[in-house]
């Protein structure tokens, strides 16, 4: 959709940009949730803190993109949801970081100090991130539910 309305697209110049965000990743050093319980546990940890981080820029986006304010308002509330649910199959849930009103707070100013001509690549970027996040998490909460017997 921002492809359509904005004509901000992936392979559009614009998207050359650098990407400053600091947008939480899954990584291959996070372990992809295999093989050893202590891996799993990181993974998951990862996952919970990443899911967090993102309640920030998600709140972002639902105020800067009003014409899908409420798509992104649910989007969000499943995303802390499931934050949630998986900072509880964490072996020890107090190692989740979960970011403090005041980096939120200068996350969120950050983010809207910017300018009208990059706020639609901001928005772009936050979306695309949040996306390939989502898909390692799906691949990862998947494996663990075939490997171990927990219900999501």
């Amino acid at each position: 959709q921002m492809c359509e309305k904005f004509t901000v697209c992936p392979n559009s110049m614009e998207m050359l940009l650098k990407n400053q965000l600091n947008l939480p990743k899954v990584t291959e050093e996070d372990g992809f949730c295999l093989l050893k319980r202590t891996v799993e546990d990181k993974c998951l940890r990862k996952i919970s803190s990443g899911l967090y981080t993102f309640q920030t820029y998600l709140k972002y986006v639902q105020e800067t993109f009003i014409s899908e304010s409420q798509n992104v308002e649910s989007l969000s509330y499943s995303t802390e949801h499931l934050a949630r649910t998986i900072r509880q199959m964490v072996i020890n849930p107090e190692e989740v970081i979960i970011p403090d009103a005041a980096t939120q707070e200068s996350l969120h100013t950050k983010l809207k100090s910017t300018k009208d001509w990059t706020e639609k690549i901001t928005i772009q970027l936050i979306l695309r991130d949040f996306t390939s996040f989502m898909e390692k998490t799906v691949r990862a909460v998947r494996y663990l539910k075939n490997t171990r017997s927990f219900s999501v």
